[in-house]
């Protein structure tokens, strides 16, 4: 490749923040390619150029306009912006994944906490970047942004600094152009990203639901009372999590927001507009981290919630076709085989199983056969109650359920169901859907740790549970990696590069965490310490009463994401472990075919599966 060639850099997506990047990366002498869906706004950009006006007074042409993410292939990007909604990241994301390259670097160039990591999903965290865009405007035209402000300076780095040149050399980019950007490391850029998001969450919400612009919200003292208690919870929170600000930040907040002008933030604009919502990742975001620490964010979480009541997302009812959208999305997701005729399920009877899992809630869907033909999992923190009712809907509207289970951490707490069973049944039902007969069953969960034991004819013969800490759990496992500062899904493949063959001293989770940060400090690779937690679980696990004679299946979402694992407890048992398909579903599977058990017991049918009690 020509060292002398110009750098090759695309943006996906063209509102205010797109519109600029585009034209200050041409200025800079940038290859830039365009990725924009709306033919309209594409083709205006093709005749006319992108036009800057206000702050910013320029204009750039551009020879590269796609209206699709696969048309950047023969473009070969070596850097990709995405200035997207959070709300559209993922799936673009998902498309641009195609591009992939050894060379390739990601910059998410979005507004909120941790919205970066819906790009280290699909490019993991080496080649991610994050920039702090402190600029904005609004498109008067499909091509011309009215630039309302620049409060330089930007900021911009890697995620996890494995990629700080490339930071360095972006932000070089930027300032030859005016665009006054600084690069930051790793720790700085996280406290950056907090205090942007923590000066959006003040007015957005507050804009959008009482209507009034920013410079309306901050000449009221009642509305000024509330913006600052916002903001005084965010900064608690940030605190919790070892981001200090100064001690006159508030005012050095208050101070900026003054200056905010009489028009409506962004999220506001969506608001009003009927369109979805970034508020998961702007107050949303700082409830999350407040119930990590048990800290309230009462304002934040009243905000949240008022504008996910005024969203589409929960007033279906008000929105003509809505509904049905939304539902046939979630059909469309779940489905298992969807060459099958949609309009059979109506006419069998089907059974519906539950698992309300600590971190994730699956549902299963079953025929009259015991065929598996609906499978949905959906996060159980932080999640709002519309969306599970959303789903119970699309399932009730498309299926013939005649009896449901309900199990799990949550299953006491929830009501739908026509019965309750516990975990254990349900992990037995699911793993004899796969392998009849004796069995031992590994259950590695959210919160706990399970061996169950089956007799030959499939039921329950004893169990042992490790439920009086997190040690080896799927929450052990995320605060291990997050320690490490290892991206969890990437922590498997990780393991597989070592060779080395020592644990954790200890594994109470505290303890255990400190000594992480000490081989970090020894300066051990992420291989190497992901390995050894790896290690220390395979070696809990092997203090928990297993027969050696019997089959052993392993079950539960920990697995389904760290395949690793299977081949270290292989080594300690020294036998082969079997993973089923979709293990993190079996115990909702399970409790489907509990269901379908006893309805047909309840009519008096044969049946050949035992009733696990």
């Amino acid at each position: 490749m020509n060292s002398n060639a110009p750098i090759k850099a695309a943006v996906i997506g063209l509102g205010p923040v797109g519109m600029i990047l585009a034209v200050k990366l041409r200025e800079a002498g940038c290859d830039v390619a365009l990725c924009e869906i709306n033919e309209t706004k594409a083709k205006k950009i093709r005749s006319e150029g992108i036009i800057l006006e206000n702050v910013i007074n320029t204009r750039a042409k551009f020879d590269k306009v796609y209206n699709k993410i696969s048309d950047l292939g023969s473009f070969e990007p070596e850097y990709i912006f995405f200035a997207l909604k959070s709300t559209q990241t993922s799936s673009a994301a998902k498309d641009a994944e195609q591009l992939n390259t050894e060379k390739l670097t990601v910059i998410s160039a979005q507004n909120g906490i941790d919205t970066e990591n819906l790009l280290v999903a699909s490019f993991g965290e080496t080649k991610t970047l994050r920039l702090v865009v402190n600029f904005a405007g609004n498109n008067v035209a499909p091509n011309i942004t009215k630039v309302t402000f620049f409060t330089p300076p930007n900021y911009i780095g890697s995620v996890n600094d494995a990629r700080k040149d490339k930071a360095i050399h972006l932000a070089e980019l930027l300032n030859k152009v005016d665009l006054n950007t600084v690069a930051v490391d790793s720790f700085e850029l996280v406290k950056r990203i907090w205090e942007k998001t923590i000066l959006n969450s003040s007015l957005s919400a507050l804009c959008g639901v009482s209507r009034l612009t920013m410079a309306e919200a901050m000449s009221d003292q009642d509305t000024v009372e509330l913006i600052e208690q916002v903001i005084c919870e965010g900064i608690q929170v940030a605190a919790a999590e070892k981001i200090n600000f100064p001690d006159d930040f508030l005012r050095q907040c208050l101070k900026y927001l003054k200056k905010g002008g009489d028009h409506f933030p962004s999220l506001a604009v969506d608001l009003i507009n009927n369109r979805p919502t970034e508020i998961d990742y702007f107050n949303g975001k700082i409830v999350d981290y407040g119930r990590k620490h048990y800290i309230r964010t009462s304002l934040n979480l009243a905000f949240t919630n008022m504008v996910k009541a005024m969203s589409n997302k929960n007033i279906l009812s008000r929105v003509p076709g809505a509904a049905f959208d939304v539902n046939k999305k979630i059909l469309e997701k779940g489905l298992v085989d969807k060459s099958q005729s949609k309009a059979q399920y109506k006419k069998t009877n089907c059974y519906l199983g539950i698992d309300l899992g600590s971190a994730y809630t699956k549902f299963i869907v079953i025929d009259e056969q015991k065929k598996i033909v609906f499978r949905y999992c959906i996060s159980s923190m932080g999640q709002d109650s519309q969306t599970q009712k959303n789903i119970l809907q699309t399932i009730a509207s498309n299926f013939n359920i005649v009896y449901s289970c309900a199990t799990g951490y949550g299953r006491k707490h929830f009501g739908n169901t026509d019965i309750v069973k516990t975990e254990i049944n349900c992990a037995a039902a699911g793993v004899s859907y796969f392998t009849h007969g004796e069995k031992n069953i590994i259950d590695i969960g959210g919160e706990d740790i399970k061996i169950i034991r089956c007799d030959k004819d499939n039921n329950v013969a004893n169990f042992y549970m490790n439920d009086k800490c997190a040690a080896g759990t799927g929450s052990f496992l995320s605060e291990a990696a997050e320690r490490a500062n290892i991206h969890i899904h990437e922590m498997s493949s990780l393991a597989e590069l070592s060779s080395y063959e020592n644990e954790l001293n200890s594994f109470c989770t505290v303890f255990a965490k400190t000594e992480i940060m000490n081989w970090v400090f020894d300066g051990m690779t992420a291989s190497d310490i992901a390995k050894g937690i790896y290690i220390s679980i395979a070696n809990k696990i092997a203090k928990m009463k297993i027969d050696p004679a019997a089959p052993t299946v392993i079950i539960g979402g920990v697995i389904a994401n760290h395949p690793y694992l299977k081949k270290i407890l292989e080594t300690k048992f020294n036998k082969e472990i079997k993973v089923v398909n979709n293990p993190q579903f079996v115990v909702a599977l399970g409790a489907a075919v509990l269901a379908r058990q006893h309805f047909l017991k309840s009519k008096g049918k044969e049946y050949k599966e035992p009733i696990i009690n």
